[in-house]
């Protein structure tokens, strides 16, 4: 049985407030220096001629002052024009709208999606845990038309649990011939305001009637101060342990707990569950093999990274049951579809030639066991 995990961030689109935004670190500062002053009650007037001096920098001087607006098509933004110039057929008689809405979610490049199949396809895993995938039909569309494309037989069952932060972040679960999910359980393992995280719990057996128990798990980055995503952070992984202690307790002892945690295995918030239960992490294991860095990184262990020679900091786990573990015949990590920002260098595929054409930020961790 070969199982894997994989952050996917999305196959066809993504939504808008999860891509990084190219601006320069001057533009950066400047807005945030106009912020600064714009918040103070009173300013002076070498603060106000600053004022004028940012405003210029930012551009604000581009807007146009033509008093009416209308949604064009170009980047899908609000543009303003005037009343002369707008000759459009009217969307209808019963609203008078004329132009274009902005889109929430941004299209994927077709080749970064070649190059996430193409991963998928070169793991060939069993049972497949996706996680950020935006909807059911996207990812049948992609297991049934772009995994064929890449020589790589499509998952006989596929399954989408929803995520509760309405961004398209959802869990999948693939199978292969010969895999059945039994039951799904969600549990809340709490969170901040409205978006409380949850860990599913999948029951799977497997083609020599055996049963394993896959803990999913999306831990998301709280957007709050670092102090305060820790406490969180490890709140919640509190309660995956005692989920996974109640599991062993009552005699499962097949269990995997994989996904993304998005914090280094150092960090303390992850110590209820790394450091305090008999789990084992794959990455730890004689068989655990991946391609290592290029040049002087090959021979260092950079703090939080995967393992000597790995040195990207590690946010994806597969952690196992003590007798699962003991099953383990072979493990990795590909990461050929993950774009390399300066240093460490590693083997990517060659059609990958800049950020926007890599298949996502974080790696697959596959393992596999006779079970």
């Amino acid at each position: 049985m070969k199982i894997a995990t994989y952050n996917i961030q999305n196959l066809f689109h993504r939504d808008k407030s999860l891509m990084k935004q190219s601006i320069s670190k001057s533009m950066s500062d400047w807005i945030t220096e106009l912020d600064t002053l714009m918040r103070k009650p009173k300013t002076n007037v070498p603060e106000q001629d600053r004022i004028r001096e940012l405003s210029f920098l930012i551009g604000f001087e581009k807007t146009s002052q033509r008093p009416y607006a209308v949604m064009r098509r170009k980047a899908g933004l609000l543009y303003m024009k005037g009343i002369h110039h707008s000759v459009e057929t009217k969307a209808s008689e019963l609203t008078n709208w004329n132009g274009w809405i902005t889109l929430q979610t941004l299209p994927i490049k077709p080749l970064a999606t070649k190059h996430k199949a193409q991963v998928i396809a070169d793991v060939n895993a069993d049972i497949l845990l996706l996680h950020e995938v935006e909807d059911r039909s996207s990812l049948e569309e992609f297991n049934q038309i772009i995994l064929p494309e890449l020589k790589c037989k499509p998952y006989t069952q596929s399954f989408v649990i929803q995520s509760n932060d309405m961004k398209g972040l959802e869990t999948a679960i693939l199978l292969r011939d010969g895999y059945l999910l039994q039951s799904v359980k969600t549990y809340l393992i709490g969170g901040y305001s409205d978006a409380f995280q949850h860990l599913l719990e999948f029951e799977i057996t497997t083609p020599t009637s055996q049963k394993i128990w896959v803990l999913g798990i999306y831990l998301a980055k709280q957007d709050v101060d670092l102090k305060t995503a820790d406490v969180i952070r490890k709140s919640q992984v509190k309660n995956i342990a005692s989920i996974y202690e109640k599991l062993t307790t009552e005699g499962k002892e097949n269990v995997i707990i994989t996904g993304t945690f998005n914090a280094p295995s150092y960090c303390d918030s992850l110590s209820p569950l790394v450091q305090q239960t008999d789990v084992k992490d794959i990455t730890k294991h004689l068989s655990f093999e991946v391609d290592i860095d290029e040049g002087d990184d090959a021979t260092y262990f950079r703090l939080g990274a995967y393992r000597l020679g790995v040195n990207i900091k590690q946010k994806d786990y597969m952690l196992l049951s003590p007798a699962l573990y003991k099953k383990m015949t072979d493990s990795g990590l590909n990461r050929k579809a993950v774009w390399p920002v300066k240093r460490p260098q590693w083997t990517i595929y060659k059609s990958i030639t800049n950020k926007t054409l890599a298949a996502s930020e974080h790696p697959v961790v596959w393992g596999r066991m006779e079970i």
